[in-house]
């Protein structure tokens, strides 16, 4: 047997260790051809969104391939902590440490090989489906039809044998820094029970709860100022979180003996505290990667609802036209829609700014904001002849709202004040008019008693109750080219996801190899201890703990190395995806749920298929 083929009958012998590594690595590859097959498609070059489109692919790609690097790396140093014992036994079979790295660099080639291969025909198998998906996520005109990816294949191959030939020859070095009675010992080694600093302790809670303390309470463009203060308190309380606020809790859990003493929790306790000390770096980063990937997608989902349902909240009509003095253009609109087969109902309306005390403020009747309502269904309001009400301000406007124009009264043109009604506030709706700002709705008789208006402007609008999408979308096109100061809101939400679609697929995809790797982190740190386990439940079962019991114990310590980061990632992503619903005054809570909980179901299904496997594995050791 040749030195080649003894690396290869490793790789093969140890394939419940390397499988995980070579499908994470795998999908990383295929994920990378991915961008790379839309980054080169013909149909992505010339137009200026489609120059977007792959400059997005491009940065992505380059992201991923950052953080691939460093995500192999891990996952080798994972393996070789595994293999310490392995090494010990080879080196003392005459093996030098010269042939010891020889043989990781092989194996980890040939498992960069196959991995970048078989993920490019991955790739190459699904493209056409991924190309469809891709072509109705990024709203295109023109359909991504198949084609063989050459550069794309060429990249991605280069690209990551490129990227093993580098992490395979740093792997090597490290080995070299090994003693063999370290390796023969492997985690036999003595260690001392972990114990917590208190104030490190009360640091971490302090930390954490200034950060969602501040992070909740900012608005507007204060979150933007806050981010990073915010973050790094975060992060750093979240890394004390894991190495002294977790160790902390579990000896204060021991301490309880009606609790520590009941059932096998002793035998829970007591190896948990040891595992958290050698896992809390493992879990500080699976908690911060998640993070990031529940945060950027759930503000991607969030930022891309806020463009579309918000823009249509702001802007419910189909079609509003501020006339100016061209009312001829009225007539010319009506034209034009005929002409794409749409039915509307139309309504126009003059509304009037007055002076009041220096402050010019729009004052209108119930029948000026009940013409625009008719058209979208809404209710319809009537005043007394004493009655005042305050509109609230427009979603379209993104400046703070004016909360004094609710207690600032209207100067009539007699001089005396009339004061608005605060127990009407609410009935009118904001967003029927095409207002930004706040502004009065008056009764007839209290408007007679005005001034004279120092603006007067009229505006159109058309609901469409009958006529096809794509030639409502047709006419706006036309219509915003042809008349300034025209809304189609259908061509403008098409024109905004046009710009946001590519923004949105890159970050989905990078958020999903991050929270991916997330989860492979956990599979790798769970299984350098399988072993260790194998051997003491086999010691354990022997004084009469039994398989069920076993199972259990088991079960409850994979339960807590998943969920434990996870949760703490999801709760981070909660208070930031909070922050962002603060930022723009947009609620957030049925984005946030969806994308938080969609994360929180693959990880439970992730774990039990870990959990399946891996209490194998155990058992049958055992039995």
């Amino acid at each position: 047997m040749t030195f080649r083929q003894f690396a290869l009958n490793n790789v093969l012998r140890n394939k419940r260790i390397y499988v995980a590594y070579f499908l994470s690595s795998l999908f990383t590859v295929m994920v990378f051809f991915t961008f790379a097959n839309f980054a080169f498609h013909p149909a992505l070059t010339g137009e200026e969104m489609n120059t977007n489109v792959t400059q997005g692919m491009l940065v992505a790609g380059g992201i991923i391939y950052v953080f691939s690097f460093f995500f192999i790396l891990y996952s080798m140093s994972s393996f070789l902590q595994s293999r310490k014992k392995e090494f010990g036994v080879l080196i003392i079979q005459g093996m030098s440490n010269r042939q010891i790295r020889w043989m990781v660099f092989l194996e980890n080639m040939l498992i960069g090989f196959f991995a970048t291969a078989l993920g490019i025909l991955l790739g190459l198998l699904f493209s056409k489906a991924i190309l469809l998906i891709a072509e109705n996520v990024l709203v295109m005109d023109q359909s991504l039809n198949f084609y063989f990816p050459t550069m794309a294949l060429l990249t991605t191959f280069i690209s990551f044998i490129v990227l093993f030939f580098f992490i395979s020859i740093f792997v090597t070095f490290v080995l070299r820094t090994k003693k063999l009675v370290t390796l023969i010992k492997g985690d036999k080694i003595g260690k001392s029970e972990p114990k917590a600093s208190i104030f490190l302790t009360i640091l971490a809670v302090i930390l954490l709860g200034s950060g969602y303390y501040i992070a909740l309470i900012v608005e507007g463009t204060d979150v933007v100022l806050a981010l990073i203060p915010v973050v790094l308190l975060v992060i750093t309380g979240t890394y004390f979180l894991f190495t002294q606020l977790s160790v902390f809790v579990i000896r204060r859990l021991k301490s309880r003996k009606s609790l520590f003493w009941k059932k096998t929790n002793m035998l829970l306790f007591s190896d948990l505290s040891y595992r958290m000390k050698d896992n809390a770096r493992s879990f500080f980063m699976v908690a911060v990667i998640s993070t990031v990937a529940f945060s950027a997608i759930g503000t991607l989902v969030g930022f891309n609802s806020y463009l579309t349902e918000g823009i249509r909240t702001a802007n419910p009509h189909s079609f509003e036209y501020y006339i100016g003095e061209d009312k001829e253009h009225v007539e010319e609109i009506d034209q034009i829609l005929a002409s794409y087969e749409l039915k509307v109902n139309k309504a126009i309306i003059e509304l009037e700014r007055f002076d009041q005390e220096g402050q010019f403020t729009t004052i209108t009747t119930p029948k000026q904001y009940n013409a625009f309502a008719r058209l979208l269904d809404e209710d319809e309001i009537e005043l007394k002849q004493d009655e005042i009400i305050v509109v609230e301000q427009s979603m379209a406007n993104i400046m703070p709202a004016n909360k004094e124009l609710a207690n600032t009264p209207i100067i009539l043109a007699n001089g005396k004040e009339a004061a608005v009604n605060k127990n009407l506030s609410g009935i009118a709706k904001p967003n029927i008019l095409p207002l930004i700002d706040e502004y009065y709705i008056v009764s007839d008789d209290i408007y007679e008693q005005l001034s004279e208006p120092t603006e007067t402007n009229e505006y159109a609008a058309w609901q469409v109750v009958e006529g096809e999408e794509d030639n409502i979308i047709e006419a706006g096109k036309v219509l915003t080219e042809e008349y300034l100061g025209l809304m189609a809101i259908d061509f403008t939400v098409q024109d905004i996801q046009k710009f946001w679609s590519p923004i949105m697929l890159v970050g989905l995809f990078i958020g999903i190899v991050f929270f991916v790797s997330a989860g492979s982190f956990l599979y790798f740190r769970l299984y350098t201890d399988l072993e260790e386990d194998k051997e003491k439940f086999i010691a354990i079962s022997k004084i009469g703990l039994t398989k069920k019991e076993i199972i259990k114990v088991v079960g409850r310590q994979i339960t807590i190395l998943f969920f434990l980061p996870i949760v703490v990632a999801l709760i981070h992503g909660a208070v930031a995806l909070t922050a962002l619903s603060n930022m723009f005054g947009y609620e957030l809570v049925r984005e946030s749920t969806i994308v938080l909980g969609s994360f929180f179901i693959i990880q439970v299904v992730y774990y039990f298929v870990v959990r399946f496997f891996y209490t194998r594995q155990v058992i049958r050791a055992i039995y």
